[in-house]
């Protein structure tokens, strides 16, 4: 699987490791929080180098369907319902300010994109009702949206929710601007370096699989924090969600579509030298929990074909995202890094303006000043519906780990013979310690079926080959090799008791 965005030969290589081994700032990850905040601090005259594990992009903002809008499905009327209303709007202004500094960032740049109407439709009374309750807190969050009966689409819907002259882009062509404008101001971008630790002394020290650097500061842009201080993998509910390209023939309607019913379906365009394409998106599913990730990108282009006769796929790719319980995301300082590390996390599916506004208080607290909406979102107060929530997640993912250590001991017994079926994984019992077996185009890998995190049980993700943890989303290649989520060490490859 690859997305539409990352079948592309990359302008921007990674520069060498650096000999100098202290900055002003390391930022960790090169997605779009990241490489916003790289460039921010160093046009202030900073030296700053981003370190990323795999590539510029590789993980959520190369793989999304790159909607930068303010109009998101049901998240201000979930929002309103364990928040104040100034909270609320607080979320709508950051949403607002990340918008609008990209696009006129690109507008600056060159760098290409469309303006369109977002659409938030139902297919049913309930998803109507919702939609209502939605429009509501948006109008009162003061967002100018309108009904509309008249979606445009191929398909029945009782009622539409429309916000005009939003965005739509091509998140790596947004990254590589801004690869190649950070390193015209003296930053720098080294992949496949992995951070695995950063320590609480003076200057930080950040550790890697390629030696120790030191910061004045550090911004961990990961998916989720890659440092445990503040348990905020514990207030975090990883999800995966799939995407598709499409040659469709004849026209399609040009707005930016979002379901309010679940599954959630999404839909967009994007013009390309061969012609346009259609873009659809959804059917997410708990990170590293679904029976078979394949069947829900399977449901998705059944969805995509039924309504599109003829449609033909040229793309399909998956993304994790992060909802924090809470539903707010978080940004800001970590807890007991000396106020000098700092992340962002939780942008619930909506990391285009969301992940560039958390960029921008996170440099506005690095330089110095806040705005009044990062203010109001750093004082809010967890609603009891949220810590109930977090407290539920919590009990989830605990029982989760007991049943399936239980499970596991009731599979079939793993030995030196076996060799899964081209495509598959098993987990079982290899000399009493949990191994992973799968074989991937005709390669056979054993290695630890234990997360290097919190020790979850992994399970075999069918459509990306892949090992998932089912606990807080780490994952893995078929070789135990780190991916996303987390964790910061690969998999253990010697598996089973050893003689004594």
């Amino acid at each position: 699987m690859k997305s539409l965005w990352l079948d592309r030969e990359m302008r921007s290589t990674s520069d060498h490791i650096p000999e100098e081994k202290h900055f002003d700032t390391i930022v960790v990850g090169a997605g779009l929080t990241g490489m916003v905040t790289a460039l921010l601090l160093s046009r202030s005259g900073q030296r700053v180098v981003v370190f990323e594990a795999r590539t510029l992009g590789a993980v959520t903002t190369g793989n999304t369907t790159g909607k930068l809008s303010l109009l998101q499905g049901g998240v201000l009327s979930a929002l309103r319902g364990q928040y104040p209303l100034k909270v609320v709007q607080a979320y709508v202004e950051a949403n607002k300010s990340g918008q609008a500094w990209l696009t006129q960032y690109m507008e600056q740049q060159g760098t290409p994109f469309q303006r369109r109407t977002a659409v938030t439709f139902a297919t049913t009374d309930d998803g109507g009702q919702r939609l209502r309750k939605e429009a509501a807190v948006s109008r009162d969050a003061g967002l100018n949206v309108h009904f509309s009966r008249d979606a445009g689409l191929p398909f029945p819907v009782v009622e539409a929710l429309e916000l005009e002259n939003q965005v739509q882009i091509n998140p790596m062509d947004v990254l590589e601007t801004l690869a190649r404008d950070l390193r015209g101001h003296g930053g720098m971008i080294v992949e496949d370096l992995q951070v695995r630790n950063v320590s609480s002394e003076q200057p930080l020290e950040v550790s890697t699989q390629n030696g120790t650097f030191t910061a004045d500061t550090v911004v961990l842009a990961t998916g989720t924090p890659i440092l445990d201080r503040g348990l905020y993998f514990a207030k975090l509910e990883p999800n995966r969600s799939y995407a598709a390209a499409l040659k469709v023939p004849g026209d399609i309607s040009q707005g930016m579509y979002l379901s309010i019913d679940s599954p959630t379906r999404s839909q967009r365009t994007q013009p390309t030298p061969e012609g346009e394409l259609l873009l659809v998106g959804g059917y997410g599913h708990a990170g590293g929990r679904a029976a078979s990730p394949q069947s829900h990108l399977d449901d998705l282009l059944g969805w995509a074909t039924k309504h599109y006769p003829g449609a033909e796929v040229t793309h399909t790719w998956s993304a994790q995202d992060y909802r924090a319980t809470n539903l707010m995301p978080f940004f800001g300082k970590l807890p007991r890094g000396q106020g000098r590390i700092f992340f962002g996390t939780g942008y619930n599916k909506w990391g285009m303006s969301n992940g560039v506004a958390a960029a921008l208080s996170i440099t506005s607290d690095i330089l110095g000043g806040q705005s009044d909406w990062a203010t109001v979102i750093h004082h809010r107060v967890t609603s009891p519906k949220g810590a109930v929530e977090g407290v539920r997640h919590n009990a989830d993912v605990a029982r989760r780990m007991i049943e399936d250590k239980a499970k596991v001991r009731k599979n079939p017994e793993i030995t030196d013979e076996t060799r899964p079926p081209e495509g598959t994984g098993v987990v079982g019992l290899y000399k009493g310690e949990p191994a992973a077996v799968s074989t991937v185009e005709g390669k056979v890998c054993k290695v630890s079926a234990t997360c290097t995190h919190l020790g979850g049980l992994l399970s075999w993700n069918d459509a990306e080959k892949s090992w998932d943890c089912p606990l807080h989303g780490s994952r893995f290649t078929p070789e135990g090799q780190y991916l996303e989520g987390p964790a910061t060490r690969p998999l253990e490859k010697s598996v089973g008791k050893k003689e004594s």
